[in-house]
């Protein structure tokens, strides 16, 4: 005879006997286990059991049961954990499980203050059905819960610990409940579990990297240096975790340098994976593929990609088997490597919605290398460091700041340099980086003062080879437009869907590579990591860090003097291409310390002045615009604000909406799947690479003339826009949303 608690089930099977369901004892004893194996990580595995133990406690009901052989009563099988937890746990832990298991299908709530979802507060005192007393019998809770006691405590944000933490327990109980979910499913329909992660270690993975690196002739040229740098960074593998700088020019080997100290180092210290972040999409993808030619036979299974443009069939080439491994391992970064995007990681950090969080318990117990580092926006710097400072503190992580413009993040003793709640005891990993700027300098920077539209047209005329990057579309619409006629003439901007985009730079490195005159106009999106090689780059005002980035598309092979590649910076004479308000202070900020370092503007004495400079012109809190921090302080344990959270840390504050082009055969293929799609998120991502992100008023203007039209409207409202007059779209300048002459109705072929 079965104890009365097996009578009790987690899920069911339609059509099948209740002997093929699952018990509710066997799913949360399942859950437990594999929750604490993930809180273990941080040293709070027996939270993550009792958050397991705990999370369907409301399934011990007639209600939910009678759900369960087909009752449409809807039934809240989550508060009762959650209640249990807190009258059970106290010092503060019960009220952390408390947050995780009410949420652990919606996602963490407010504490107080309401959201979309009721605030916790509330759901503690909502009625709920009566749980069987068979649950004492079939779990046991741990006696009491302690936070660990190796946790270094920061108590200015002792608040923002405790709701990092949440998060953290939160990911460990939600992955644990999906998978086990997932495989009771799976194995009722083939027998099988599904494949996770798994492939190569971190060892054959260091392996294959040694050998790849072994092809390298570091006896002469560039390559000396860079073999110089790269063992001098490995050497210091060794160093217990924390943070690191790496601070190498370009053309210096920090992508592959930065992977081989990942890798020794989390081998070194029982790490568990590498996670690289990069600002942009574009050199993801870049360093995606760098990483798979370097690791061999191991990089197509140990490279994890994860941004919205990737295509998961692409990489997985039609294996299904492998598509649907790719797409498990995206879910919670079950993979030795990931490769992702600032957006990505960074909101994550932040999230309150259990599909974000599910990945965070695999942060820690990681090297996680911020690629362009200083690209972290202003806005939201504190918050930021502020989480990536907690991973190193108490979460067994390591961060390395990789950037050849280091911003100033540390917090140290002298006041006027020192930021606030930055990081403390940052190792360089590089061997002297002011020897290594001076080795690798390629270019002259030099100010050209104010130029007009046609000093900027003599000045791309000039040359046969020039690159001109401006501060806004409109601005570099018109100075293409001034040398269209010219030989060699291109235009990149945003208007431009993602694939266009890579079509132009593909011709624009053929063109270069062949000698002919190039005379590229651009917004500053070539200074993502785009790898193309001038002799004369001409940038408008901007930040110093920009214009470095701009300089890297500058004699970047090292093929030319530093005497004839040449950087001109320029201020715009006509104020309608002035720079943005929100990009004015960062020019600023270039300006003033130009007037300091003119000899030498991209020196790491003048890199360093200018970020001083700027966070000082923000202060602190213009540096946390939405007052996170002190919105979690003052919320206190009873008040975590976490939807309040994921809502407001958006590192793109993005009001435009997409526009979908259909510029090839790809794009109309992936138009006509979404009739037939149930769930389209899948052609969305395909999609991604054809979208043009439009502001509010240029997406109203397009859709009031009929310009744009939804895509299978019963089915996804206005999710999907589409193009349907096409003329609006030119190849060399992209979509155009505000030009009348185009605008007008009498213009439109409908």
């Amino acid at each position: 005879m079965l104890p009365k608690s097996s009578c009790f089930y987690a899920h069911s099977l339609p059509e099948t006997d209740k002997q093929a369901w699952q018990t509710l004892d066997d799913h949360l004893q399942c859950v437990a286990e594999m929750a604490a194996t993930r809180a273990e990580r941080f040293g709070m595995a027996d939270a993550g059991y009792a958050a397991g133990l705990l999370h369907d406690l409301g399934k011990y009901s007639a209600p939910f049961q009678r759900r369960l052989e087909g009752s449409p009563e809807r039934v809240d099988h989550s508060t009762a954990g959650a209640i249990v937890a807190k009258q059970r746990f106290k010092g503060g832990i019960g009220d952390l499980l408390a947050y995780c298991i009410a949420g652990h299908h919606a996602g963490l709530a407010n504490g107080r203050d309401s959201g979309e979802r009721s605030p916790l507060s509330e759901r503690l005192k909502a009625d709920i059905p009566a749980i069987d007393n068979a649950w004492q019998e079939a779990i046991t809770l741990p006696q009491e819960l302690r936070p660990p006691g190796t946790f270094t405590q920061r108590p200015e944000r002792g608040f923002f610990q405790l709701a990092f933490l949440t998060r953290m327990l939160f990911s460990c109980l939600v992955d644990a409940d999906y998978i086990d979910t997932e495989t009771f499913y799976a194995q009722h329909e083939n027998g099988l579990a599904r494949q996770r992660g798994g492939g190569a270690s971190l060892t054959h993975l260091r392996e294959a990297l040694k050998q790849h690196l072994e092809t390298f002739d570091t006896e002469k040229g560039i390559n000396q240096l860079r073999g110089h740098i790269l063992r001098e960074v490995r050497n210091k593998a060794g160093m217990r975790p924390g943070c690191f700088s790496l601070t190498v020019p370009t053309g210096g080997g920090k992508t592959l340098a930065s992977l081989a100290f990942a890798l020794d180092h989390a081998i070194t210290h029982g790490m568990d994976r590498v996670i690289y972040v990069i600002p942009f999409t574009s050199i993801v993808e870049q360093n995606a593929a760098v990483f798979r030619k370097a690791l061999s036979q191991y990089g197509a299974e140990a490279v994890l990609e994860h941004h919205s443009t990737f295509d998961a069939e692409k990489a997985s080439k039609g294996d299904k088997d492998s598509l649907d491994k790719l797409r498990r391992d995206s879910e919670n970064w079950d993979a030795p490597i990931v490769v992702t995007t600032s957006v990505q990681f960074l909101e994550s950090l932040f999230a309150a919605k259990t599909s974000r969080c599910r990945k965070l318990h695999n942060i820690a117990r990681s090297v996680v290398i911020l690629d362009e580092a200083q690209t972290m926006p202003l806005p939201l710097l504190r918050p930021s460091v502020a989480a990536l400072d907690e991973l190193t503190l108490n979460y067994h992580a390591s961060i390395v700041l990789c950037t050849a413009t280091q911003p100033a993040l540390l917090e140290t003793n002298d006041a006027a340099r020192s930021f606030t709640g930055g990081f403390k005891d940052v190792e360089e990993l590089a061997p002297d980086p002011k020897n290594l700027y001076r080795k690798l300098k390629r270019v002259t920077v030099k100010h050209m003062g104010c130029l007009d539209d046609d000093q900027l047209r003599h000045e791309l005329l000039d040359v046969d080879q020039v690159l001109c990057i401006v501060n806004n579309r409109r601005h570099a619409r018109a100075l293409y437009e001034s040398i269209a006629d010219q030989p060699g003439a291109f235009h990149l901007t945003t208007a431009m869907c993602a694939v266009h985009r890579r079509q132009v730079l593909h011709h624009i490195r053929g063109t270069l590579k062949e000698g002919k005159p190039c005379r590229v106009v651009s917004t500053s999106l070539i200074e993502a990591g785009v790898d193309v090689d001038f002799p004369r780059v001409l940038r408008a005002e901007a930040g110093l860090d920009s214009i470095a980035q701009a300089a890297g598309r500058c004699n970047r092979e090292g093929k030319r003097t530093t005497a004839e590649s040449e950087v001109r910076i320029f201020a715009t004479a006509n104020e309608e291409w002035a720079p943005p308000p929100e990009l004015k202070q960062f020019a600023q900020a270039t300006r003033e310390v130009l007037r300091q370092h003119g000899h030498d503007p991209l020196s790491l004495e003048a890199i360093e002045a200018y970020f001083t400079l700027l966070y000082w012109q923000q202060g602190p809190d213009q540096l946390d615009k939405h007052q996170l921090l002190s919105l979690i302080e003052n919320g206190r344990l009873e008040g975590l604000p976490f939807e309040t959270l994921e809502k407001t840390f958006r590192l793109i504050d993005n009001n435009q909406r997409s526009v979908i082009i259909p510029r090839d055969a790809d794009a109309r293929k992936a138009i006509k799947e979404l009739a037939f799609a149930t769930s389209p998120g899948g052609i969305a991502r395909k999609l991604q690479l054809y979208t043009v992100q439009v502001p509010h008023n240029g997406f109203r203007a397009l859709e009031k003339v009929g310009a744009i039209a939804p895509i299978e409207p019963d089915k996804f409202n206005d999710q999907f826009m589409l193009l349907v007059n096409e003329d609006l779209y030119h190849d060399a300048l992209g979509l155009n949303w505000s030009d009348p002459t185009f605008m007008r109705a009498e213009n439109l072929i409908l």
